[in-house]
């Protein structure tokens, strides 16, 4: 039987202003939650001194301390490049194209992640006459040919022959209407005749680049003078360390908390301003000028990484689903540890596949524990494991399960819903300006503006009268201010799992 009420946020979401509301203070005179007598009553209520922590840890920060880094930068932006792939392979390529009868050309499509090359002004792929390419269609082995010339105009045709006796290219492929444009083409060496020139032209390695931009994010707390001296009657404790019986403690101490969780889901979810922004001021179609916006974790892996809907249905009684992610991994970087971290439905879909996989199980519950009895505890779940090359350690993800974060989204069961992901534990090897030396800096990491003068990793400052009087306003005001992005290398390398 599933749940059939659940507790409501409506009396424990933090108001955005200060206002005597009767949730904010307990109420003797009105007999308070439930009563009925208030100070009528003939005896005074036994008053419990220390605040329920009903929530238990409430914060959702620490995902990107464990799988990253943070780093210092003097700019307005950061740029990195990415290596392209070392070998020529392009898909979507079609046999005899062009006037009919070209039975030994063919027109090159992408490559092999699907980049669209050009076909006008100049040859932006790779291959060159002389070489041997593999070509293959939909139900044929490949044919071996040689490249013996390339068009000009369009640039994207090349004609190949093949070394089979007697047979021309698409005969050979068995090309028909049905798969004739559906061809990869591999590069695979090349051959020359003796006392032949050599290579007219060279390739030059490819490669991405990327760029990101910090944003600024700013809090605040104020609370009057008066009220710093007053004693509470609750004794409070909090996640930032605060406690005693100040409320202004606990809620100076929230606002950091939960200034520091705005911090991490800004480097989850946020987005670059695609709008066409107009500049001097707001526009019906654009965001403010200056708001570029950054590009966060799920936004990356949307554009540049891989997104799976694996394990999202009925639990799977076999690994096709994951083997099908493992294929993709082994396409790219195939780095061979990697972290899960997941929203409990996802998790749970994990525990049970990997658990169908257990052939003692067909008379009763034995993985989990070694030597199960009844009188030891049954671990039904699995924190790792391994298939194939691959090392896969799986945690909870706190952030897709709260019912006050993403968890509340993914509890509707929306289409498209974000499940979870997967993160390589790959690092790549830098020169930092600022230390002289090589460092070794994970894919995943947050880089915050700093110079020797300011740090914009985590600022806050007090000002006002109470405590170091800093101007004549009789109040505490707390400020909080970082200014940061995310870089995601890599990208190629991640998984995101959606539906």
């Amino acid at each position: 039987m599933g749940l059939t009420s659940v507790p409501g946020a409506g009396d424990i979401t933090p108001a955005p202003q200060k206002q005597t509301t009767p949730s904010a203070y307990i109420d003797f005179t009105s007999g308070g939650v439930g009563g009925t007598n208030g100070w009528a009553q003939q005896y005074l209520p036994d008053l419990m001194e220390k605040e329920a922590e009903v929530f238990g840890n409430r914060t959702i920060s620490g995902f990107l301390s464990q799988v990253g880094a943070e780093e210092s930068m003097a700019a307005d932006q950061v740029i990195w490049s990415e290596q392209g792939r070392l070998h020529l392979s392009y898909k979507g390529c079609t046999v005899d194209a062009g006037n009919a009868g070209n039975v030994n050309q063919i027109k090159i499509g992408t490559d092999i992640d699907g980049n669209i090359l050009g076909s006008t002004t100049s040859t932006e792929h790779g291959i060159r006459v002389g070489d041997i390419i593999l070509v293959s269609a939909p139900g044929s082995a490949g044919v071996t040919a040689q490249v013996t010339a390339l068009a000009t105009a369009p640039s994207d045709i090349i004609t190949a022959l093949p070394y089979d006796l007697g047979a021309n290219l698409e005969a050979a492929l068995g090309a028909t209407t049905a798969n004739a444009a559906d061809v990869t083409v591999l590069v695979i060496g090349s051959e020359f005749n003796k006392g032949q020139n050599g290579r007219s032209s060279a390739n030059e390695p490819a490669f991405a680049q990327f760029n990101n931009k910090p944003v600024i994010m700013k809090d605040y707390y104020q609370v009057a003078g008066s009220d710093t001296s007053q004693i509470g009657w609750i004794e409070v404790s909090g996640e930032e360390g605060q406690n005693g019986y100040l409320w202004y403690l606990k809620a100076a101490g929230d606002t950091r908390a939960r200034f520091s969780d705005y911090v991490e889901m800004t480097m989850l979810e946020a987005k670059k301003n695609k709008q066409a922004i107009t500049v001097g001021g707001l526009s019906t179609t654009s965001l403010a000028a200056g708001d570029a916006g950054t590009q966060g974790l799920f936004d990356a892996l949307e554009t540049r990484g891989n997104v799976s809907n694996a394990f999202l249905g009925t639990p799977p009684q076999n690994l096709n689903d994951f083997d099908l992610t493992l294929a993709q991994l082994d396409s790219q970087g195939a780095i061979e540890e990697n972290m899960m971290f997941l929203n409990r439905g996802t998790s749970l879909k994990i525990d049970d596949m990997l658990a169908s996989m257990n052939s003692y199980g067909a008379g009763g519950t034995s993985f989990g524990v070694f030597n199960n009895s009844e009188d030891m505890a049954l671990n039904l779940g699995f924190s790792g494991f391994r298939r194939g090359s691959y090392d896969f350690y799986k945690s909870d993800f706190r952030y897709l399960n709260d019912a006050a974060t993403r968890g509340a989204i993914n509890s509707a069961g929306p289409s498209g819903a974000i499940r979870g992901v997967f993160i390589p534990a790959g690092v790549t090897s830098v020169y930092d300006q600022n230390l002289g030396r090589n460092l070794k800096r994970p894919f995943l990491h947050v880089r915050y503006r700093a110079s020797e003068m300011e740090s914009r990793q985590m600022k806050t400052w007090t000002t006002g009268s109470v405590g170091a009087t800093t101007s004549d306003l009789d109040a505490m005001e707390m400020h909080f201010l970082t200014e940061r992005c995310l870089v995601t290398q890599a990208a190629n390398n991640f998984v995101l799992l959606k539906g």
